[in-house]
């Protein structure tokens, strides 16, 4: 049997999508024509690769073990030809980023806009995804997250501000209810919960003078969205823990008010991380140097 290479790149856009549609906007074509090249490509081999429904699309274990054994080939294929942009005069390509979605809204969007202008040759694509996923499978060069939640076998380097978090309410729900003093008040008060991809719930951490206290709060809302909680606050349903740069221009308009912020340490911050390879792309060397510098 004979394999066209351009067939494979067809083949892996859509086991990283899982989706002939987010395949196809990869790739440029329509996902009909994905479908009929997929359906080409296991007549040739005289395999099943994936199974197909009106949503998505899975692998078979025959599909699986292929995408496994050819995603490094190609992965070495482009490394190669990114290395070809040390002969360049400036380092030029695409940037897949992987992040969730605040810490692209507050540290990589505006980094990435800085660094288009500085590197016009250079493009980028940012995806939101607040799940962790195999990053190197799914074809991104880096990603941002809390550093804690980087997988050991990972670089990661800390970009951006330290972030604090902030406990919040609107001035309505303030009137019906008594502002906190302590972590332990919370327990009283109706509060919005904020639920992980993973489907666990996020304990509000606090910590003042050496002494870090863990809330399991309670409420009527529960949200996997710090926009919307956010949102819900304004509304007055409960008071909500959310990064403080998300609330800054609310708090100054007095929209909402804060309470606890003795007990919000600052934190290390987002960090940037990527696969450990032998010799960066030069477009992600550009990019890793970039972030580090402080902006002006």
């Amino acid at each position: 049997m004979q394999i066209d290479p351009s067939d494979l790149a067809i083949f892996l856009a859509i086991a990283r999508h899982r989706s002939f549609r987010a395949a196809a906007t990869e790739l440029g074509v329509t996902p009909s024509a994905l479908s009929h090249s997929l359906r080409n490509i296991e007549e040739r081999l005289g395999l099943r690769l994936a199974n197909r429904t009106t949503r998505s699309v899975a692998l078979t274990e025959a599909g699986e073990r292929l995408f496994a054994r050819i995603s490094p080939a190609f992965r070495d294929i482009h490394d190669a030809l990114e290395d070809l942009n040390n002969f360049r005069g400036k380092p030029a390509g695409t940037l897949r980023f992987t992040a969730a979605r605040q810490s692209a809204q507050l540290v990589l969007l505006p980094i990435v806009t800085r660094f288009l202008k500085a590197f016009p040759d250079i493009s980028v694509e940012i995806m939101i995804n607040d799940a962790l996923i195999d990053m190197v499978a799914a074809g991104f060069d880096a990603g941002v997250r809390f550093g804690e939640t980087i997988a050991a076998d990972m670089i990661a380097v800390p970009i951006g501000p330290r972030h604090r978090f902030a406990a919040v309410g609107s001035p309505a729900f303030f009137r019906e209810h008594k502002a906190p003093v302590t972590p332990h008040d919370l327990k009283g008060l109706p509060c919005i919960r904020y639920r992980f991809t993973s489907g666990a719930l996020y304990h509000w951490e606090f910590e003042r003078g050496g002494i870090e206290v863990d809330i399991d709060v309670t409420g009527p809302l529960t949200l996997n969205d710090q926009d919307l909680m956010v949102d819900a606050a304004l509304d007055g349903i409960g008071l909500a823990y959310v990064f403080e740069g998300q609330v800054d221009a609310l708090l100054a308009k007095r929209k909402l008010t804060r309470v606890l912020a003795d007990w919000c340490p600052a934190y290390p911050g987002f960090f940037l991380y990527y696969p450990s390879r032998r010799q960066l792309p030069a477009a992600l060397r550009a990019f890793v140097d970039f972030a580090r510098t402080p902006a002006v």
